[in-house]
């Protein structure tokens, strides 16, 4: 890309600035210190800041691309295939990569992932927890490097994934509309001054941009590098009863809810994970694979670790689908089940099968 080019793009609003979401932001901090997470679904409606928080992480992280795919993506456009111009030309069989090679070291979001075809999505969520694209296809044999962070979005009014697609994506974070006025005229506030003058308020974030950055790239180094934070048996105990607790299939919840316990001790400087790093993710890793009908356990009577910035705790509108009573919840998290409705009663006609005879006696009786 040529300097013309670059300053021909618009401005990106500032990860330092989005307020009102804290269980996205932390999230998405959380994947991108660890990638092998999973990725991260974004479940909620329309203006909630979904693509606007994509968009910001993947400026946190040095020299990272951020790839958009869009609703129309074939196979081999995403993957990669065989390169026809080189066949033609030189009769060798090349590579052409695809999105996935162009994710590589940085964001890949997928709006509507959930309007995507299967086959697709499978391809996406192996490069995104494996950190490889393999194609064995139109005579082409080969693998690169994919390790990107997975963001995908979805409305859930316009339908749900597959359980077998939910459980194979790492994080899971169900967004509701702002409800309180302060909060909501805090947003648009921000949003308007963004507008009005991208620079000045992009320089006015620009000490806690940094901040953030740097470290979100210590947190990178500590999970990532050789020496990685330890685990005690307590916490393989805490996140295993949690995930029996909440009845998941397999054990990918588990390894998705401690690495991203690992990620948030990480982001917190802490020397080791504990279990309150379990609990403070537990729902983030969960809410997606809980079994209908099972509800949320309790908030933990021991405090959870507070970080002094970003990523906060989910907050309770995060926790949809906690029982049968939430539809909408459930709904997502099991493939054509319904929640169970409350049924009126009827008052039927009985019919009056007794002679006349005897009816008159009845009545004067």
């Amino acid at each position: 890309m040529s300097a013309t080019e670059a300053t021909e793009l618009p401005a990106l609003f500032p990860f330092a600035a989005i307020a009102g979401q804290p269980a996205l932001r932390q999230a998405l901090l959380l994947a991108a210190i660890d990638p092998r997470i999973g990725g991260v679904l974004v479940e909620g409606p329309r203006g909630t800041a979904k693509s606007t928080a994509a968009r910001a992480l993947a400026e946190l992280i040095p020299a990272a691309p951020f790839v958009t795919l869009p609703l129309g993506a074939s196979l081999a456009h995403v993957a990669g295939t065989l390169d026809l111009q080189q066949a033609l030309a030189g009769h060798a069989v090349r590579f052409a990569p695809g999105l996935l090679a162009r994710a590589h070291g940085g964001v890949l979001y997928v709006d509507e992932i959930n309007l995507l075809p299967d086959a697709l999505v499978d391809v996406l969520l192996d490069a995104a927890a494996s950190g490889v694209n393999a194609v064995e296809r139109d005579g082409i044999s080969h693998r690169h490097a994919a390790r990107f962070v997975l963001v995908g979005t979805m409305n859930p009014e316009e339908g749900a994934l597959r359980p077998q697609l939910l459980d194979r994506l790492g994080l899971c974070v169900r967004l509701a509309n702002v409800a309180d006025p302060a909060e909501r005229q805090a947003i648009v506030r921000a949003r308007l001054q963004f507008e009005a003058d991208p620079a000045a308020f992009r320089t006015r974030h620009a000490a806690a941009q940094a901040a953030l950055a740097e470290r979100l790239a210590m947190a990178r180094a500590r999970v990532l590098g050789p020496e990685a934070l330890p685990w005690s048996d307590a916490v393989l105990q805490a996140a295993g009863a949690l995930c029996v607790q909440a009845e998941v299939d397999g054990v990918r919840a588990d390894l998705v809810l401690l690495r991203a316990a690992r990620a948030l001790a990480a982001w917190q400087g802490d020397a080791e994970v504990t279990p309150a790093h379990v609990q403070a993710v537990a729902e983030l890793a969960l809410v997606h694979r809980r079994k209908p009908g099972v509800a949320a356990p309790a908030p933990s009577s021991a405090p959870a670790p507070a970080p002094a910035t970003p990523p906060a705790a989910p907050p309770p509108q995060a926790h949809v689908g906690e029982s049968t009573a939430q539809g909408r919840g459930d709904a997502v998290s099991d493939w054509g089940a319904m929640p169970a409705e409350p049924v009126g009663t009827v008052r039927l006609a009985v019919p009056d099968l007794l002679p006349a005879g005897t009816r008159a006696a009845a009545k004067k009786a």
